[in-house]
């Protein structure tokens, strides 16, 4: 197979295996086709206020002052006299869209919401705003119309302020909660003067939806703990005080209003949130007004083992937690309307004050709401399911259903209230069961198809190293004997087979991607048994031991990289490990000074996996120093080089210029976050100088030589540029660190060379990446390179962990990109710190290509061993993606097999890119017959 052939193939290959994870575990689970439900019993409340602090922590309102009073009395004072609270537990991820749809639809919305857009609705889901008679929103524009566009007709009406205002160098982001308390109280003053309108608040099963975004920006732009986040709850908190007197007064105190206020999310203590620390996944929930229970007090300790209720000073006032779901037919049963069709959430009666009697039918009507998703996803399931082959949930089937619901009927009409209770609340929980059991019915299914195909292709990978850069003692015969015809006849007939099985059970189009692409794989394997024969005829010439402990200790390596995604310190371990690498195998004898420094840059690399991923405060003279280390490094070898390899005078300007540019971009975070400080917004010129820096990172490199050194130290200093202006502290002092230990890997790879007795070592001095390659200096992969390879493999890793976690959203500050742009906007953020990310992976590439052409290998020798190590860990994680212990593991582990199969397609991509970066030239001012004396 050629080779662009191959990459093709391999690239499709990996982009099915990295897209087949999320159509096993990231498919929508909404189903469609229920009646909406409400209880038939009148509602205790006509209007519903709803009140969403975004990135308000629950400690950060319940926490009491030193001096003992509240920095929320308007609240605390609810909790104390009037109303009911507790702690709403939210999910991972823990980011404002999903939030926001698990409190007003009531379901946890599923991973397509990322790639459709933060306000395009990805599916149509039922909300409570969409059961309202009427729904008026007020607040930011990332959340609100998404509401709006899930309604059905036009009964609801958002307010937003320009997206440009949520600015995170705001001199005051609390003016946008401001600006919805003033919009609102606008609202209702104009209500006094438009009869209709009026007339339209005074009706029933309405709802107002206050959208507060300001603590959200603050606790971004300053953290949770700075005065700027903890003023903003006071304002919140008087603000809610003057809407509920303002509100009470409009309708007359006429009982008839409820009020929910709660967050969607909270917020690490260095500003971020995403994942499922407590400070995120904490929020506060205060409910009050018409149908809800007042204060209870308690004498006995309540079962919470956070501890949190002595800090809060709430032991004597009874907490009902819930989770984040929960608050959607809470609201949907105080005003009355149909609960959302795909609601998953459990009303929870301690927060009601009603009769038993509604208590009893709000559960029925939530229960039947639940029980309706059941069925319609048992019967989409059976319809797609050969007969023979089905398997019903076994716990609720089509007669216990009919018998808890004519049991809950009965006891209803009893006045057993209590019981009726709790079967609704039995029926609820074995319906969610059977719901998770259908939607991830296909999954063992799906995943033994995906891991065959992994097998398969790992499998043939390794063939067709052992094929063609191996020497192995060819047995020709065999090869002819081999029965084409046969084979092909085979994987036809069992291709047509799984497609007709698929088109049986009407199964999607991405079933047949993932079920018929292991048939062609192993048809390849097959065809290359004969390699296993050639094998197994040259296994008395091989060094039977020394392949024997390669592979053990490669083994144990890639062992060891697994362990590393969950813990990082274990990087810092294998660091200091591989620093023994020169002295074990000898080569300390040949090469004392290459040996030491690979010794020392080792341990100096292994010290980032040991600091913090998180809640580092930035110190913005790390990244000064950065620059200056950089700068000074540069210099130094250019000044030791400028006989052994010199340069044209306009190569030589390019150089310069790039070092005086790494030495503004060094001094440029330390300018913005200054003004940023002092209220002074964004500088001009640190937009200017970020974004040209960003756009020519790639392009700059490609104007200078093409000498080996040269052309390197032109990618770092690009890179590095750009990699101070995404920094805030220590980790800007990792590129230099990572280079130099890639420099010393370089040399003494030459020397290893030497060592293993290849012969025509050229000088690291003399080579052009732009020369053409004698071919017939190529030389066939020994054990050696597989050491290599792994290494390679290793410090991919190490770059993309070794300054955070990218498994987790938390391990970034949002400070980060402050240099490019303050006003929120994730994709362009997300971007940038995904750049910030690749940029240490593109430094490890380019050594790798280095090291490919300083040994003489071909590009596709070593990247194929490195494609087999890659692929068995991301099988590796396959493999501990398991159905039992908590979402939170299952998920990462999931996140850890998406970062390896993404590191994979980028090995593979990027191999192309780095080629082009280390080896392509521009001309623009210069001749292009110019060449080097």
């Amino acid at each position: 197979m050629r080779m662009i052939t191959f990459f093709l193939v391999g690239l499709t290959v990996h982009v099915v295996f990295f897209l087949s994870i999320f159509d096993i575990y990231f498919t929508s689970p909404l189903v469609h086709g229920m009646t909406p439900l409400a209880t038939s019993l009148a509602p205790p409340a006509s209007r519903l206020i709803l009140m969403v602090a975004d990135g308000l922590r629950a400690d950060s309102l319940f926490t009491l002052l030193p001096n003992g009073s509240s920095r929320a009395p308007y609240l605390r004072s609810i909790i104390e006299s009037r109303g009911t609270w507790g702690v709403s537990h939210t999910r991972v991820p823990t980011e404002s869209r999903p939030g926001h749809v698990a409190l007003i639809a009531g379901f946890y919305e599923d991973v397509s919401a990322v790639a459709k857009g933060w306000k395009e609705n990805p599916v149509e889901f039922d909300s409570v705003f969409n059961e309202s008679r009427h729904t008026w929103s007020w607040g930011s524009p990332d959340i609100l119309p998404m509401f709006a566009k899930g309604a059905t007709g036009d009964h609801v009406y958002t307010h937003t302020y320009p997206a440009v205002e949520e600015d995170f160098a705001s001199t005051d982001a609390s003016r946008l909660d401001s600006w919805v308390f003033n919009q609102v109280n606008s609202f209702f003053e104009s209500a006094k003067y438009n009869s209709s309108l009026r007339a339209t608040l005074h009706e029933d099963k309405n709802v107002f939806f206050l959208h507060l975004l300001g603590l959200d920006t603050n606790g971004h732009a300053h953290r949770p703990m700075s005065q700027e986040y903890l003023d903003n709850i006071g304002l919140v908190d008087a603000g809610v005080s003057e809407l509920v007197s303002m509100i009470e007064d409009f309708f007359g105190n006429d009982g008839k209003t409820a009020y929910v206020f709660t967050s969607d999310h909270g917020m690490t203590n260095w500003g971020s949130h995403g994942a499922g620390h407590p400070s995120e996944t904490l929020t506060p929930l205060v409910v009050w007004g018409a149908g809800v229970n007042g204060p209870v007090t308690v004498k006995e300790p309540q079962a919470f083992d956070d501890g949190f209720l002595k800090d809060w000073d709430l032991e004597q006032i009874r907490r009902v937690d819930v989770s984040q779901a929960d608050i959607a037919p809470l609201m949907a049963s105080l005003i009355g309307v149909n609960f959302p069709i795909n609601s998953v959430g459990v009303l929870p009666l301690q927060y009601l004050n009603n009769s038993n009697h509604f208590k009893a039918e709000s559960m029925y009507a939530n229960a039947i709401q639940v029980l309706e998703q059941y069925k319609v996803k048992m019967i989409q399931k059976k319809e797609t399911t050969i007969s023979l082959l089905f398997t019903p949930y076994q716990q609720l089937t089509e007669s216990e259903q009919a018998e808890f619901v004519h049991r809950i009927r009965m006891m209803i009409q009893l006045e057993k209230y209590e019981e009726a209770i709790s079967l609704c609340q039995s029926l609820i929980s074995q319906s969610l069961k059977g719901l998770v059991y259908y939607h991830t019915y296909d999954r063992f299914f799906l995943g033994c198809s995906v891991v065959l195909g992994f097998v398969g292709w790992t499998s043939y990978v390794v063939l067709i190293i052992l094929k063609t850069h191996a020497s192995l003692n060819r047995n020709h015969n065999l090869t002819k004997q081999m029965p084409r015809f046969h084979l092909s006849w085979l994987s036809t007939s069992v291709a047509v087979l799984i497609a007709v099985f698929l088109f049986i059970q009407r199964s999607p189009l991405t079933y047949y991607v993932y079920c018929l692409l292991p048939v062609p794989v192993w048809h390849f394997v097959l065809k290359e048994f004969g390699i296993l024969v050639d094998l197994v005829h040259s296994a008395p010439s091989l060094p039977l031991w020394k392949c024997l402990g390669y592979f053990v200790l490669v083994a144990v390596g890639i062992e060891l990289l697994v362990v590393s995604f969950f813990y990082r310190a274990v990087l810092s371990v294998g660091l200091a490990a591989l620093s023994f690498w020169p002295f074990l195998s000898g080569l300390f004898e040949k090469a004392q000074v290459r040996s030491v420094s690979w010794f020392l840059s080792s341990l100096c690399l292994a010290v980032f996996p040991l600091l913090p991923v998180v809640g580092r405060e930035p110190n913005l003279h790390l990244v000064t120093c950065a620059g200056l280390l950089t700068l000074l490094t540069s210099s130094c070898f250019l000044w030791s080089s400028r006989h052994k390899t010199p340069l044209y005078h306009s190569e030589t300007k390019i150089l310069l210029f790039q070092m005086i540019h790494v030495t503004v971009c060094a001094f440029i975070p330390s300018l913005t976050h200054s003004s940023l400080q002092q209220k002074h917004g964004l500088p001009l010129l640190s937009q200017i100088v970020s974004w040209t820096t960003l756009g020519s990172s790639i392009l700059i490199p490609l104007l200078s030589s093409t000498r080996l050194f040269h052309r390197l130290l032109s990618v770092l200093l690009s890179l590095t540029a750009t990699y101070l202006l995404l920094s805030t502290g220590s980790e800007a002092l990792f590129p230099p660190a990572l280079s130099w230990l890639m420099f010393v890997w370089i040399n003494i790879e030459q020397e290893a060379l030497l060592a293993q007795g290849v012969s025509g070592r050229q000088e690291l001095s003399t080579i052009d990446f732009a020369a053409n390659i004698d071919i017939t200096k190529i030389r066939q992969l020994k054990l050696d390179d597989i050491r290599r390879s792994y290494f390679f493999v290793f410090f991919i890793i190490t770059a993309f962990f070794g300054t955070g976690n990218i498994a987790s959203i938390n391990s970034f500050d949002p400070a980060s990109v402050y240099c490019f742009l303050t006003v929120f906007n994730p994709f362009i953020m997300g971007g940038l710190m995904m750049w910030k990310v690749i940029i240490p992976f593109i430094i490890v590439m380019c050594t790798f290509e280095t090291i490919q052409v300083t040994t003489q290998l071909s590009s596709r020798s070593l990247f194929l061993i490195v494609l087999v190590i890659s692929d068995i860990m991301a099988l590796h994680f396959f493999f501990l993606v398991q159905d039992y212990g908590s979402w939170l593991d299952i998920g990462t582990s999931i996140s850890h097999y998406v970062i390896v199969m993404s590191m994979t397609i980028f090995l593979m991509v990027l191999s192309v890119v780095t080629h082009i970066l280390t080896s392509q030239r521009l001309v623009l001012w210069r001749k292009s017959k110019m060449h080097y004396t």
